[in-house]
């Protein structure tokens, strides 16, 4: 009897502990890395680092030099040799160690293993990138960061870099518009695409930039934003005629840049330039930024009236997309479907957004559309892909709409002036004020 007594003082509070990191584990799993996870994977790691290596290929013959010391200092076997390994760092997601390549190693033998040192050092995740020439960085990510989405504190945010989205590895996705001028971002309903545009408007409303919106859907998705637009188009109508002040915005914007080019021989060659980034900061006309929400509306038609319109509207977004980025003109092209069978011009365009951002679809054809031609065979769902030919999955953090309408309130002073598109400037209404409520109300009446 007393060592039942024993066993069962000793067994409960081993089992609280086991259910209590269960439950860390499932319903906080950054504690639970923290605290279990972290220092299980790094004795995994400093324990198995040699045999791990061995075992995935990543390992090649010692040099002479190293192999005469070792049989005689040693007289040991001669072993083959894995990667040098740097320093462990901890984070609040991971592990990451850096890794000296041996002679004839390449990052891309490393990533190939990635999947089985994921499974050998018990993480969530593995991933490769190349820091210079011959080392590695090893990213162990120890638990899904896509869950429940948190965007670290050193986003790499600046002038038209917006951190809209975390990545798998747990660094953060930032639109960058001078290295990616135009996107295409793709999702049907409920999928996270109206929440990665909200993001992204409530980044560039803190900027000095013009937001331009074509919201065909009649301005439910872009007006809660309207204080911080410059112009608001809510129907193919009034599409049509902003994207020809846009084209003329782009072509005055391009008659800048050649007078600024046509200057005397013996200006230097630093004060030529091809794009309004070159120009005098005084002289820099604002970025202008085209969101385009539920783009195959612009290419539906009905009539014959309709089809000429809709032929001149794809023609002028194609030579914004084709010219705009010298101008300082960008898009963001959005929509729950884009195919081919949207008609002419479609393919054109797609081909000048450099960016892809797919979520969820409908239909194959639009992720082919989105991602077909930067990684095939890859679903449709949260998928980012860029200039680079690579992609990643990635997940936006919730931003309610009242608060990113409220940024672009606050921001409202920002909006440039540009005469071209006052026209097309979206009606504020105002904020309505709740009339102070009257004590007299409160209190019961005398009888």
């Amino acid at each position: 009897m007393a060592d039942v007594m024993t066993l069962m003082e000793v067994g409960g509070p081993a089992a609280g502990m086991v259910g209590g990191a269960a439950y860390l584990r499932a319903r906080h799993p950054a504690a639970y890395w923290s605290a279990v996870g972290m220092p299980i994977s790094t004795a995994r790691l400093l324990g198995s680092y040699g045999s791990v290596m061995d075992a995935c290929g990543l390992t090649v013959p010692p040099s002479r030099l190293r192999a005469w010391a070792v049989q005689a200092l040693t007289h040991r076997e001669v072993r083959p040799v894995p990667p040098r390994r740097g320093l462990i760092r901890p984070t609040s997601t991971g592990l990451r160690v850096r890794l000296r390549l041996a002679p004839g190693q390449e990052p891309a033998d490393v990533a190939a293993s990635a999947e089985r040192l994921r499974h050998a050092w018990g993480v969530h995740g593995a991933y490769v990138e190349e820091v210079k020439p011959g080392v590695v960085e090893l990213r162990l990510i120890g638990f899904d960061v896509l869950r429940k989405v948190r965007m670290p504190r050193k986003t790499g945010g600046g002038f038209l870099k917006v951190p809209v989205a975390l990545r798998e590895d747990a660094t953060p996705f930032i639109r960058d518009y001078r290295a990616v001028p135009h996107q295409l971002t793709l999702g049907a309903t409920l999928s996270g695409k109206s929440m990665f545009l909200r993001h992204l408007i409530a980044g560039l409303a803190r900027q000095p930039v013009a937001l331009v919106g074509i919201d065909c859907k009649r301005g439910v998705e872009l007006a809660p934003f309207a204080p911080r637009l410059s112009a608001l188009a809510t129907d193919p109508v009034q599409a049509a005629e902003l994207l020809p002040v846009l084209v003329g915005l782009m072509e005055d914007r391009y008659d800048l840049i050649k007078a600024r080019q046509g200057i005397a021989p013996s200006t230097p060659d630093e004060d030529i330039t091809s794009d309004i980034w070159g120009l005098p900061e005084d002289e820099r006309p604002v970025p202008v930024m085209l969101l385009v929400d539920e783009v195959a509306e612009l290419f539906l038609v009905a009539t014959r009236k309709d089809e000429e319109r809709r032929d001149e509207m794809v023609t002028q977004l194609i030579r914004l997309a084709q010219l705009g980025r010298a101008a300082g003109i960008y898009l963001e092209v959005c929509g729950q479907r884009f195919g081919a069978e949207l008609g002419k011009g479609a393919t054109m365009l797609r081909a000048q957004l450099t960016g892809r951002v797919c979520h969820r679809v409908n239909d194959e054809a639009s992720a082919k559309m989105a991602l077909g031609d930067i990684a095939p065979e890859r679903p449709g769902l949260a998928v980012a892909g860029d200039t680079s030919g690579g992609w990643s999955r990635i997940r936006t953090p919730y931003l309610s709409l009242a608060d990113a309408a409220e940024v672009c309130r606050e921001t409202a002073h920002l909006v440039p002036g540009m005469p071209a598109l006052e026209p097309f400037r979206p009606d504020v209404p105002a904020v309505p004020v709740s009339a102070p409520t009257s004590l007299l109300k409160l209190l019961p009446a005398a009888e």
